[in-house]
């Protein structure tokens, strides 16, 4: 029973002796951590949690979306009823603007026009005789060898003749008209989209026998807010993406008004596409840059906080691996690379938290996985966009 007592004894005297050391050991650490003895809470950092405050030209933008349609649709009908001799085209050919690409038979429609010219001779010779007439009457009635009467009876006759031959023109001019119908050409240059006709098949009058698109220039219908519209102008660039293409564009024309419903403005946006390259009917997605800022200093915009209700706006910075809160004004920011320019508040190469990594405050320890070992952590040149994690 002696020996276990003696044993406990040992025991405590070597744990009061631990005790007193850690005591000490902790006493010094108090002295280190700040008041109340307590060590600085941390944070532990990837360094895509990370961004760096750097210059570069940044873009005002409004966002768009839609589809890239040709920027023009024709659609061709027929305008007489009749026979197709011959179709010229298919689906996908080429066709520049004037050329033939169907026909029907115009045997009927030629033997109308020629019959016509004919009638439009024969008249002008009846005008070319009554007009002879007349002058000679009028010697005639001068001299006083006829009567009046026969003088306005050839006067009578050279408006006669002379509406006749009006009569054969106008029907000169129809069935040329008419004969001109049976040969169909294309309205615009472009490509032949549809082709909904066959040879010898009987058309009747008004019938769609081809679609010709001109895909030259895409155009893009867009509505934007109408609270982000008024800065857009006619002639702003306009950046896109399309098919895995990156293109730019032009706003062509904005709409006067706001739809009701919506309240919307609807926007029109040209792209040129002479190689064919984008086909009409490709999504797009695009930014209208309403200015640029040449040397903005920007952050990712996931750094940039808010305090409630609308309040100040702030970074947490990272300067000598702790954190501190800095108020920042900001300016314009470009959603489509999610940049903020920073009017005030920061330097050039500050670092800041990007995201959400949970509670963050003033004079945190901030450790960065993965960092070289320099002041602030964060790899020297890190483009602001390589913290955002997005």
């Amino acid at each position: 029973m002696i020996r276990p007592l003696r044993s406990t004894t040992i025991l405590l005297v070597f744990t009061t002796a631990a005790a007193c050391s850690k005591g000490g050991n902790a006493a010094a650490a108090a002295g280190q951590g700040g008041a109340g003895g307590r060590r600085a809470a941390s944070v532990t950092l990837a360094q895509s949690d990370v961004g760096r405050a750097v210059r570069m030209a940044l873009d005002e933008t409004v966002g768009v979306t839609g589809d890239l349609q040709p920027i023009e649709t024709v659609d061709v009908k027929a305008r007489l009823e009749g026979n197709l001799q011959s179709v010229l085209v298919r689906e996908g050919d080429r066709v520049a603007r004037g050329q033939l690409i169907a026909a029907f038979e115009s045997t009927q429609q030629a033997s109308q026009r020629k019959s016509a010219e004919a009638e439009q001779v024969a008249a002008r010779g009846d005008l070319q005789t009554a007009q002879w007439n007349y002058d000679q009457a009028q010697e005639l009635f001068k001299a006083g060898a006829i009567p009046e009467r026969d003088l306005r009876v050839a006067e009578q006759a050279v408006a006669t003749g002379r509406a006749r031959l009006a009569a054969a023109e106008a029907q000169v001019r129809a069935t040329s008209e008419s004969e001109s119908d049976t040969r169909v050409f294309a309205p615009t240059s472009g490509v032949v989209a549809k082709r909904m006709v066959e040879p010898g098949e009987r058309v009747p009058r008004g019938t769609s026998m081809f679609t010709v698109v001109r895909t030259d220039v895409l155009e893009l219908q867009a509505a934007v807010p109408a609270r982000q519209s008024n800065d857009i102008r006619a002639g702003q660039t306009v950046h896109f993406n399309a098919g895995g293409r990156d293109l730019d564009g032009r706003v062509a024309r904005v709409s006067p008004t706001v739809d009701p419903a919506s309240r919307s403005v609807t926007v029109y946006v040209q792209v040129p596409n002479a190689s064919g390259a984008i086909r009409g009917g490709t999504a797009a997605t695009g930014r209208i840059v309403l200015r640029t800022v040449p040397d903005a200093l920007v952050v990712p915009s996931g750094a940039v906080r808010q305090q409630a209700e609308g309040g100040q706006r702030f970074v947490y910075r990272i300067a000598e691996q702790e954190l501190e809160p800095v108020n920042v004004s900001t300016g314009v920011v470009d959603e489509a690379r999610a940049l903020t320019q920073i009017a005030s508040g920061l330097r050039e190469g500050d670092q800041v938290v990007v995201g959400s990594v949970g509670t963050l405050g003033r004079g945190m320890k901030v450790t960065i996985i993965g960092a070289e070992a320099q002041p602030g952590g964060a790899r020297p040149g890190a483009a602001p966009g390589a913290g955002s994690g997005r």
